[in-house]
């Protein structure tokens, strides 16, 4: 018998689902993540996920891994000291940049530009040129480019780019670089543009291919530690690492291009959040993941996540497809605080992380965190609670360090406790409308689906905010990140910029890139063993008005472009700009980008339906409490999530206890429990 294994390695926590392949049961973990080195967390959980199962870990044959470590390479600036070659002319490309100051009319005063993550002085020039259309206008000089190449290699570079003006439209002189990069510094990792992000626009390129070998060197080392300790208690398992689109990548794939991890983390919780939907019958929904660190929302229309063609972290942005999440610094560890100048209340986006944590978890912090608050307000019942199913956590250290807010306000320490989670669950909010609002959707069109550790204990509140109902919460939401993973499709793509007007071209042309394009993604999953037949193709084109900058990406189906040619393309950007800006132009449209998405069968997995029961939720109540809420003191119900069954309705106040995460539901509202096992929290009528 053969097992599945998805991995979610968060700021706090690490999340572990097995699946059966064979009849989609499945088993979860939830163990601390070691910041130190996130393979001992995963080593962790894999021992306890396995321990519950009661199985062998040499059952485990594929391990899905969504993974924070590209990321926090970039976040925290400790990525490889990376040398980078240009065209003649183009050696300041990183410091001139785009003219973007991020913070609205006065950011300009405030932003400080973080330093480029290839040095000028570690930059040099080859001298050659590639025309636009992709015509050798200057040889490559090779004895200047030796020269240049052997005195970079002296000042202990870690990681190569080499990033040629127009080697998008002809790699020649980039590959030629390339092997003499090879041939000077063979223990170099080297990364050409042209492979990795094949598209016009120099500076983004750049900055890409940069982005790529900044991270490569951890990322790297990371994989290839982790599948050395798998190797060791699982012979034959094979491991995929999450990308930023909702895709997997194979282990090779990962350490040759990073770039694409960037949102690993959060890209697994929106795909599981999919998966769950689609069988509760949800196509149109909110995803809302609350962790210990950070909270990510993202917007799923029609059973599709929405993607975006860039990647931010931090204030760098890549050009590298993503799922569109948009994170908060909010979460169960954000800590609270009341500036001496100010002395209004602030909630993050500074956390206490996984170690010290937050003051009642009894590991040595002292600060007041989110879940602090929740626990002095009896959302989390002390005795009750072990987070992870074993971790213990303490009320009296929670009111000590929720005190301080409460001297420093003048005000009670519950009244403290619930500002604190009032200006948490605004900041969430703010998120929401990021990916809503401002895109032109109506929150109240969609339900909000709410996990990870902390969601539950704020969806309601949240979705009393947004309108959004129902709100969603799914069997596990704490490990719903690592269903993703393990839900999650091989996926790989292939790119090539071209630039035509509609007039200007043939629905045959291009049908003919997109077929190239097509066979050029397969490659990856043919290398994998994935058989043709279990290979799904998708496309996609980057698109504009002719005369303008913005561009806007179009999916469809190939099928669809043989047999209505370019007026599909033509009419979904019509469509979508009027959604975003409400109106469209009757000017010609304008081609930029083409691209083939390729795709893997999906996992055998099994949704298992809830018990049947009544109404009456009484068999799943084991306690009476009192909680703070709505500015009193109330009598609140305690429930038992695993005793609840399909068709009860649980009304509020009350709190559903499980042991990865606790749902609060507030006065006023209920929540019945669907027949996959889903809670769905409706205001009452």
């Amino acid at each position: 018998m053969s097992y599945r294994l998805g991995v979610d390695v968060g700021g706090t926590f690490t999340d572990l689902l097995l699946i059966n392949e064979q009849n989609g049961d499945i088993f979860t973990a939830k163990v601390p993540s070691t910041p130190h080195d996130s393979s001992v967390g995963v080593l962790n959980g894999i021992a306890k996920v396995c321990n519950n199962a009661g199985i062998d870990p040499n059952q485990i044959h594929h391990i899905m891994h969504g993974t924070t470590v590209a990321t926090n390479t970039v976040l925290t600036g400790s990525g490889a000291k990376v040398g980078l070659v240009t065209s003649k002319g183009y050696r300041q490309v990183l410091q001139i940049a785009r003219s973007f100051v991020p913070g609205g009319l006065g950011g300009w005063v405030i932003y400080n530009k973080s330093l480029p993550m290839a040095p000028l002085a570690l930059t040099i020039e080859a001298d050659e040129r590639i025309g636009a259309r992709g015509e050798l206008v200057r040889k490559l000089d090779e004895a200047k480019l030796r020269r240049d190449l052997k005195a970079l290699s002296k000042k202990g570079i870690e990681a190569l780019t080499i990033s040629l003006i127009n080697s998008f439209a002809n790699p020649e002189n980039e590959q030629r670089v390339g092997k003499i990069a090879r041939e000077i510094m063979p223990d170099i990792p080297v990364s050409l543009s042209s492979d990795i992000a094949p598209e016009m626009q120099e500076y983004e390129r750049t900055i890409t291919t940069v982005a790529n070998s900044y991270v490569r060197p951890k990322v790297e080392t990371y994989v290839r530690n982790l599948q050395k300790n798998l190797k060791k208690t699982m012979s034959k398992v094979q491991l995929h690492i999450l990308r930023s689109d909702g895709g997997l990548a194979s282990a090779k794939a990962a350490e040759a291009l990073p770039v694409n991890l960037l949102m690993s983390g959060p890209a697994g919780g929106v795909s599981g959040a999919v998966w769950v939907a689609q069988q509760a019958g949800f196509k149109n929904l909110l995803t809302f993941d609350m962790g210990g660190t950070s909270t990510d929302v993202c917007l799923v229309e029609n059973g599709k996540a929405q993607l975006r063609r860039e990647t931010t972290v931090g204030d760098v942005t890549v050009r590298a497809s993503s799922v569109d999440v948009r994170t908060v610094g909010a979460g169960g560890g954000s800590i609270a605080k009341v500036p001496e100048l100010t002395k209004a209340l602030r909630v993050g986006p500074e956390s206490a992380g996984a170690l010290p944590g937050p003051a009642a978890y009894n590991r040595g912090g002292t600060l007041p965190t989110v879940t602090d608050a929740n626990l002095v307000l009896g959302y989390l019942p002390s005795g009750e609670v072990r987070l992870g199913g074993d971790m213990q956590i303490r009320r009296d250290l929670a009111e000590a360090a929720v005190q301080s807010i409460a001297d420093g306000l003048g005000i009670s320490l519950k009244q403290a406790a619930a500002g604190i989670i009032d200006i948490v669950n605004e900041n969430m909010y703010g998120a929401l409308r990021l990916v809503s609002v401002e895109k032109g959707y109506d929150p109240r069109d969609f339900a909000l689906m709410a996990f990870g550790g902390a969601g539950p204990l704020h969806a309601n509140a949240v979705g009393k905010l947004t309108k959004s109902w129902p709100v969603i919460i799914p069997p596990g939401p704490g490990v719903l990140c690592a269903y993703g993973d393990a839900t999650t499709r091989v996926r790989d793509d292939a790119s090539r910029t071209f630039i035509r007007r509609f007039s200007d071209t043939s629905v045959k042309e291009v049908a003919k890139t997109f077929r190239d394009l097509a066979k050029q993604a397969s490659k990856a999953l043919d290398n994998e063993g994935i058989p043709k037949s279990d290979q799904t193709l998708s496309y996609q084109v980057d698109i504009r008005y002719h005369g303008q900058g913005l561009l806007l990406t179009v999916d469809f189906e190939i099928e669809e472009f043989d047999a209505r040619g370019l007026d599909v393309i033509g009419e979904r950007f019509d469509e979508m700009h009027r959604q975003l800006f409400t109106f469209a132009l009757p000017h010609d449209k304008e081609l930029v980008n083409l691209r083939a998405v390729a795709q893997g069968r999906a996992t055998n997995v099994r949704a298992p339906k809830a018990p049947k029961g009544g109404e009456s939720p009484s068999a799943a109540a084991t306690a009476k409490l009192k909680i703070f809420v709505e500015g009193r003191d109330r009598d609140a119900t305690l429930y038992d999530r695993s005793k609840l069954r399909s068709g009860n309705v649980v009304s509020g106040p009350a709190i559903v206890m499980e042991m990865d995460s606790t749902t609060l539901i507030l006065p006023g509202h209920q929540g019945k429990v669907d027949d996959w096992g889903n809670i769905l929290i409706t205001p009452e009528t």
